[in-house]
């Protein structure tokens, strides 16, 4: 029994509500047991509330490096938007070598875990070196990415990204050579190559991601839909941009939801990133399908994309997952709350995603249930909620800090969804294994001077 542990905290939040008296046993292979069993290792966590551990659907590490430094309109610009935006983030692609994409990576992915996130899906599009040449391993700046996440001890699904081109009827960039791929026959052998390579290691799998329709070719995503490997993930930038869907009906005489459901693209593993400029018949393409958009409110705020309709999209029966992306802010909690409080603002009116049961928590569930077991499905991991034989991934929360203090076993769940501050998060476990204690990662400042080098380096 020593190889077993049981979690006993205050509040266990199991069968979709917090529960008192209630505790996780975990055995020697980090997965839950379905009871908890007499002679078992016990693990007191008094004054913690314990979560299943948050799932970061879309990330774009290395974009932690320009954090701060966008916020501004550049002379002779007039505004700043996201094709601006953009330009300055390129700054960043073109300078990392493998060891500085590293450093980026694991510092944004220590401030992840240090959130109470667990799993990420990245959505990798650095590929080549600065000059566009192919690295000896096509892979290494992948690798470079996995070896960051493993290193802090999160899971990660590697969606290594497709791109072809500019966009249609556009011209080279020079600034996009480390994205692009050879054809479609690199990307997918490329893919799959990498797939290979991190098999066996439970922490880590692999997604494809064609970038978009302004970045891929209609042929591509044909390509994708036919030969891509069973069960594995597809992510794309979808709807995020007025522009591209000007550019999708000029090339194709379709909307971008409506040529992915012309090319079967659409379904459980499919999920489309942002989703914010979508016409009612494309909700319904998404709903129908069952396919998952991923919401990223902090960056949608940021870049000015626009506000995902959420409400729309969940009545349709899709489903919606949540991502950092840009790295703007890494706090899970707060791209859920933002995602209906960005709809309060646009529908005038207060809890628009409360699934109407009545209940105090009603709300709170649902959008943790983005968090985490939507983020799950779209990464085709098993992670999500604390149910028998799944991993032991979670989290907890200090009840008595200042962001929390006063909840009652009631209030705590919408208490934490709507009101916890990063600093309320105090442990996290993956795979039932401590990578946060106390607030507390073994490698936050190793990485935090590591970054503040390599940022002093690029932006002196």
């Amino acid at each position: 029994m020593s190889d077993i542990t049981v979690y006993q905290p205050d509040f266990l939040y199991v069968e979709d509500r917090f529960q008192e008296g209630r505790a996780l046993a975990v055995g020697a292979d980090g997965r839950v047991l379905d009871a908890v069993p007499e002679g078992a290792r016990v693990e007191r966590l008094p004054g913690r509330a314990l979560l299943p551990g948050l799932i970061n659907g879309h990330s774009h590490a290395f974009q932690r490096l320009i954090r701060g430094r966008t916020e501004y309109v550049a002379p002779g610009k007039g505004q700043d938007d996201f094709w601006s935006w953009r330009e300055a983030m390129y700054r960043a692609a073109e300078a990392l070598t493998p060891e500085g994409v590293y450093i980026a990576s694991r510092q944004v992915f220590v401030e992840m875990v240090l959130a109470g996130i667990t799993a990420v899906g990245e959505f990798h599009y650095l590929h080549h070196q600065s000059d566009g040449t192919p690295y000896a391993d096509r892979n290494e700046l992948a690798h470079a990415v996995i070896r960051a996440a493993t290193d802090v001890g999160l899971r990660i699904c590697l969606l290594r990204v497709g791109y072809t081109r500019a966009g249609f009827n556009v011209a080279a960039n020079p600034r996009q050579r480390r994205f692009i791929d050879r054809d479609v026959d690199a990307f997918l052998s490329t893919t799959e190559a990498l797939a290979h390579a991190v098999r066996g290691d439970a922490r880590v799998s692999v997604g494809l991601a064609p970038h978009s329709v302004r970045a891929v070719s209609k042929d591509w995503l044909a390509r994708v839909e036919r030969d891509a490997p069973a069960g594995m993930p597809i992510h794309m930038h979808v709807a995020e941009q007025p522009k591209e869907i000007e550019a999708c009906l000029a090339e194709h005489g379709r909307r971008p939801v409506e040529l992915l459901a012309d090319l079967g693209l659409l379904g459980g593993r499919f999920t489309a990133v942002h989703g914010v400029h979508l016409t009612e018949q494309e909700v319904q393409l998404l709903g129908r399908s069952e396919s998952t958009v991923c919401a990223c409110p902090s960056t949608e705020r940021n870049l000015g994309d626009g506000i995902v309709p959420a409400d729309a999209l969940v009545r349709a029966g899709a489903r919606v997952s949540l991502g950092s992306d840009s790295q703007t802010v890494v706090d899970l909690l707060e791209e859920a709350r933002q995602l209906e409080q960005h709809l309060r603002l646009v529908r005038l009116r207060r809890a628009v995603l409360d699934p109407g049961t009545g209940t105090l928590d009603g709300l709170a569930a649902r959008l943790l249930d983005m968090a985490t077991l939507q983020g799950a499905h779209s990464l085709g991991l098993e992670t999500g909620a604390l149910t028998p034989g799944s991993p032991a991934d979670f989290f907890t929360v200090d009840v008595g800090h200042r962001s929390l203090v006063g909840a009652g076993l009631a209030s705590l769940l919408p208490g934490v969804v709507f009101g916890a501050t990063a600093g309320a998060v105090k442990d996290v476990a993956v795979a039932g294994r401590w990578v946060v204690r106390d607030g507390q990662h073994a490698l936050a400042e190793e990485s935090g001077r590591a970054f503040q080098q390599l940022a002093h380096r690029l932006y002196p």
